[in-house]
C-alpha cells in the first residue's frame, strides 16, 4: 500500500523542496511552501513557469513506473496559445512536427473555448497578448519542455500551460497550491493504477484535500 500526493503546482514555482538561490540570490518558492510531508518526493516534474498537476510519493518503485518514459503515462495539458491555431496547425501537432531533438510523436489536440481554469496569479497582459486561444494537448512523451516547443514550431507561442492529467490522475478540484492524497494498494500498484469512482477515492475512503501545512 502506498500514499499517493496529488498537487496543484502554482505558476512560478520550482518541482523541488529547496532552492539554491540565483545570482540575486532572492530564493524562489518551493513545494515546501505549500506540503509539509515528510519523505517524499516528486514523480517528474513542471518547469518554474508552468502550472498544475504533480504527483509526490514516498515509493520509489511508484515514482519510476509513473515517471519513466518507457510506462508511458500520457499526460494532458490545457494550453493557451498566441493567436487562433488554424486547422493546418492542429493537424501537424497531430501528426508530429520535427523539433531540434527529432519528430515528435502524434498528439491528441482539440480547441477549447474556455480553459475552465482559475486565473494565474498574474494575469497575462492583454495588451501584449490581446488575441489568444486555448488547446487541450495529450502527449505520451516528455522532453524538455516539448509542448511550448511544439506550439511555437506551428506558429503559436504558449503563454500559458497547466498540466491537467498523468495517465488516470487528474487535477480536478484542486485550486494552485492545494493537494489530496490518494491510497493506492498493492494490486492497483502491479497492474496500471486505476481510478476509483468518484472525485478522488480509493477503496471507498475520502481522500484529505488540503492547503500547505501537514496531512
Amino acid at each position: 500500500m502506498s500514499t499517493l500526493y496529488l498537487l496543484h503546482k502554482p505558476y512560478r514555482m520550482l518541482s523541488q523542496f529547496t532552492d539554491r538561490a540565483g545570482d540575486d540570490g532572492e530564493r524562489r518558492a518551493t513545494l515546501a511552501d505549500i506540503i509539509d510531508v515528510p519523505g517524499i518526493y516528486p514523480a517528474g516534474r513542471l518547469d518554474h513557469d508552468s502550472e498544475g498537476l504533480l504527483l509526490l510519493c514516498d515509493d520509489g518503485e511508484l515514482i519510476h513506473r509513473i515517471s519513466h518514459p518507457r510506462h508511458k503515462q500520457p499526460k494532458t495539458y490545457r494550453v493557451q496559445v498566441e493567436g487562433v491555431p488554424g486547422d493546418g496547425a492542429l493537424q501537424a501537432l497531430r501528426e508530429g512536427v520535427e523539433l531540434g531533438d527529432g519528430m515528435t510523436k502524434p498528439a491528441r489536440v482539440r480547441r477549447l473555448a474556455e480553459s475552465g481554469l482559475p486565473e494565474r496569479d498574474p494575469p497575462l497582459d492583454p495588451k501584449r497578448h490581446p488575441i489568444t486561444s486555448w488547446l487541450e494537448l495529450t502527449i505520451s512523451e516528455g522532453r524538455n519542455r516539448q509542448v511550448r516547443r511544439m506550439t511555437a514550431h506551428v506558429g503559436h507561442p504558449t503563454l500559458r500551460l497547466v498540466r491537467v492529467a498523468i495517465g488516470p490522475w487528474r487535477l480536478d478540484g484542486l485550486a494552485p497550491g492545494e493537494w489530496r492524497r490518494e491510497t493506492l494498494h498493492a494490486p492497483q500498484r502491479r497492474a496500471a493504477p486505476q481510478r476509483a469512482k468518484g472525485r478522488g477515492r480509493t477503496s471507498g475512503k475520502r481522500p484529505t484535500t488540503q492547503r500547505g501545512g501537514k496531512p
